[in-house]
């Protein structure tokens, strides 16, 4: 809005009547005026105070002054000192960049407290560097569109606000900042799991009676080390075999809150990391009633058993391999089903010191049966076209072999006689049969799956609810690895592998926080939805070129759209003020 005047003689005076008008785009792309307000005829005075003043901060000056803009051949009301004529013809609007997802984030930074922590640790350098905002950005970087350090250095910083919020300039991300903070991040990572434990009680209420753990892996695209090191060849999880990796120990909360992890060598075994976090989990919460849950494979017989017969005993609840139902199912027979949730049952059986859960879901059954009918059929019909064919025997071991890998289990369930060293392959010397008595086995098997406790007087349906919370550490595995793209891993040095994952840790601890605040004000709403959402909010530079040579520039954040405005205050978020405009004593350049 700007004010107009008009001209008019009467009785052969020269009278000037000012209007407040704004500029409005009409259809076929005009521009037309619209009167706002009618002022009449009025003094100097009055036309100062509706002029519309802005308060500027000139570069390197940190006092702001009131300027009135007019624009260029109007005349001015106020003192010349007082006001700026901008060349409305020459406005630019440049530097569009993401701001709605970095506001965000840095909100949930602040909602976690994460300052109070990490000020005294990452203290300023003499040099200036705040070594805060560079972490500050490498985790919300991590959070909004996670990638390598160097793609942040060379793209997205300048694509996105979270200098504008931080009060840095392109310096901060420079790379070798980012691999020096990197590098000064470990040490502190024992006590961070301590505040994290704080800030979680205090938020949001949380209890550490029970406690999920689950191992996984992440894996590299470089050349394996020369000697030593954490990278090694063993057991992944992410189908790339191929691939070097670490192994991953994650400790998380039935609401899903992680407390701790821990980055182990590549070729560490499942159930050899258990003693070492039941010794750091106590030390940090103390020897408190405690519920371990965890899948087969992690603990050990020794480990149950120092378990179930130390001084403070530790409850667990842990599945366990098929061949211990095997052992087990005579002593089932006899017993009832207790219904637990609709379509689920459950038997108990007390043997010792410890409690059997077997467990039948009707929905795991039907899951189970189909993908058994599939790949059964799949290797029925692969054998009978081998049997179509003019192989040797050889050839048809080869053959059998690499459908025995794709059936799984399911090649047990099919007797095959193959022909002798010296026979050619016919029907008659290569045969197949289905084993009905293991298929029967089999059928009564599916959608059941046993479980051990020390746990003794519980109700079986809370233990079940207990049980499957496991599904929380899956869910916190999937968003690592998915949202945060924690894979692969690109750094070469132990200590940047490490940082890397805490890197991302940290930027899950955010996703965790807003991921609740929805829970408790916009249930159905996933994280990665909002920070996509807000995400299409940008910030702009508006340059207004003045007729004295500088320019008015105005860092101007998109307002909101409709839906953008209900989600905030579905959150009770409040959008912070528009940054103050800068007037500068050089013409920027074009972007």
């Amino acid at each position: 809005m700007f004010l107009r005047s008009k001209i008019r003689r009467k009785d052969g005076k020269e009278h000037r009547y000012w209007s407040l008008v704004e500029n409005r785009r009409v259809r076929g792309n005009r521009v037309v005026q619209r009167q706002v307000l009618y002022l009449g005829e009025i003094n100097d005075t009055q036309r100062a105070s509706w002029s519309r003043t802005i308060e500027a901060f000139a570069d390197g000056q940190g006092q702001g002054q009131q300027l009135a803009l007019f624009p260029e051949g109007r005349s001015r009301p106020v003192p010349a000192g007082e006001a700026v004529e901008v060349r409305l013809d020459e406005l630019a609007v440049r530097r569009p960049r993401q701001w709605g997802g970095c506001w965000l984030a840095c909100e949930l930074w602040d909602q976690l407290g994460l300052d109070e922590f990490w000020s005294e640790r990452l203290a300023p350098s003499r040099k200036g560097t705040r070594w805060l905002n560079v972490f500050k950005t490498l985790a919300v970087y991590r959070l909004l569109d996670p990638g390598s350090e160097w793609r942040l250095h060379r793209q997205w910083f300048d694509q996105s606000a979270i200098g504008d919020l931080l009060g840095e300039d392109f310096g901060v991300v420079q790379i070798d900042k980012l691999y020096r903070c990197l590098d000064r991040l470990l040490v502190h990572k024992e006590d961070f799991f301590g505040a994290l434990k704080e800030r979680w009680q205090s938020l949001f209420g949380v209890t550490f009676e029970v406690l999920l753990y689950d191992l996984t892996s992440t894996y590299f695209e470089s050349d394996p080390p020369a000697a030593g090191g954490k990278r090694r060849y063993g057991y992944s999880r992410d189908k790339r075999p191929d691939c070097l990796q670490v192994v991953i120990a994650l400790i998380v909360t039935p609401e899903g809150f992680p407390l701790a992890y821990e980055v182990m060598p590549g070729n560490t075994a499942d159930n050899t990391t258990l003693p070492a976090f039941l010794d750091r989990i106590e030390a940090c919460y103390g020897k408190a009633k405690r519920t371990w849950v965890m899948d087969r494979g992690i603990p050990t017989e020794e480990t149950l058993e120092r378990m179930r017969r130390g001084e403070s005993p530790i409850h667990y609840l842990v599945g366990t391999p098929k061949g211990r139902l095997s052992r087990l199912e005579a002593d089932f027979l006899s017993l009832p089903w207790e219904q637990v949730r609709q379509r689920v049952r459950v038997k108990l059986l007390a043997q010792d010191d410890e409690l059997y859960i077997l467990a039948r879901s009707d929905e795991r059954v039907n899951k189970e049966r189909g993908m058994r009918r599939r790949r059964l059929k799949k290797l029925w019909r692969r054998l009978g076209e081998l049997r179509q064919q003019r192989i040797s025997r050889d050839q048809l071991l080869l053959k059998i072999g690499a459908a025995k890998k794709e059936a799984g289990r399911v090649y047990g369930l099919v007797h095959i006689q193959l022909p002798k060293q010296d026979q050619a392959v016919t029907p008659e010397t290569y045969t197949f049969a289905l084993r009905k008595d293991r298929l029967r086995q089999q059928r009564r098997r599916e959608g059941q799956y046993l479980l051990r406790t020390n746990l003794r007087g519980e109700d079986p349906a809370e233990l079940w609810r207990t049980y499957i919370q496991l599904t929380e550490i899956e869910q916190a595995f999937k968003e690592l690895k998915g949202d945060l793209a924690i894979r692969p891993i690109h750094h070469q040095l132990d200590q940047r592998i490490e940082a890397h994952i805490f890197v991302a840790f940290v930027a899950y601890c955010l996703q965790v926080t807003l991921k609740n605040r929805l829970r408790a004000l916009a249930p159905g709403l996933t994280p990665r939805a909002v920070l996509e959402k807000l995400s299409a909010i940008q910030m702009v530079d508006v340059h207004l070129p003045t007729t004295d040579g500088r320019q008015i520039v105005l860092s101007r954040y998109t307002q909101p759209e409709k839906d953008q405005q209900l989600l905030l205050q579905q959150l009770k978020l409040t959008l912070p003020p528009q940054p103050p405009p800068r007037i500068t004593s050089e013409i920027a350049r074009s972007a």
